[in-house]
């Protein structure tokens, strides 16, 4: 019996971890022709300067995301950016080598609209959007994107790869909003 308790404990503390985790990232992929179109909300309880502060953090992106072993701001125009990465995107068995160059265009403090120059895949297009959810925080993050896969094994396990990534790559980011929201607020409360 008390075994039965203790699984039963385990469960329901695994269980109420992922729903907090899904309420902050939900994301949704689905098959659209020859691609996959993939929409995600996330809701970030930070201030919208350090929200975008992140996303927008090309150059220092490895340390932010696992799957990145090369990020830089290849040009800048102004507000769009020539962007580089590289890395390995995994899911369970599977992981897809990718490197891509990104034109960027930033439209400061509401908007990143995303396309894929070159790279691995036959087409990304992406477009980011910060809202505030009112009184200014939390900020909610809306993503959409359309992904065309160059490889058909890619395109085999392109649903689930595609949730698991986007939900794995806001969480990251997120995380990063959160500590660097904090060491703000410590910061200002540091101070006389």
């Amino acid at each position: 019996m008390p075994i039965r308790i203790l699984v039963v404990f385990f469960l329901t503390c695994l269980i109420g971890g992922n729903s907090v985790a899904e309420q902050d990232v939900i994301v949704a992929v689905r098959e659209v022709g020859d691609g996959f179109f993939v929409e995600a909300t996330v809701k970030a309880p930070v201030s919208r300067q350090t929200a975008w502060e992140v996303l927008v953090d090309y150059d220092h992106m490895t340390s932010i995301l696992s799957n990145l072993t090369a990020s830089q701001v290849a040009r800048r125009n102004g507000n769009t950016l020539i962007v580089r990465q590289e890395g390995i995107a995994r899911f369970g068995l599977f992981s897809y080598p990718f490197q891509v160059e990104r034109e960027i265009r930033l439209e400061p403090m509401q908007r990143i609209l995303t396309r894929n120059l070159s790279g691995s895949l036959k087409r990304m297009e992406s477009e980011v959007r910060l809202k505030p959810s009112g009184n200014g925080s939390p900020v909610v993050i809306e993503y959409r994107a359309e992904f065309v896969f160059g490889s058909i094994l890619a395109g085999l396990f392109a649903v689930s790869f595609l949730n698991h990534e986007v939900e794995e790559q806001f969480q990251s980011m997120l995380a990063e909003m959160k500590r660097r929201d904090a060491q703000l607020v410590s910061g200002a409360s540091a101070q006389p």
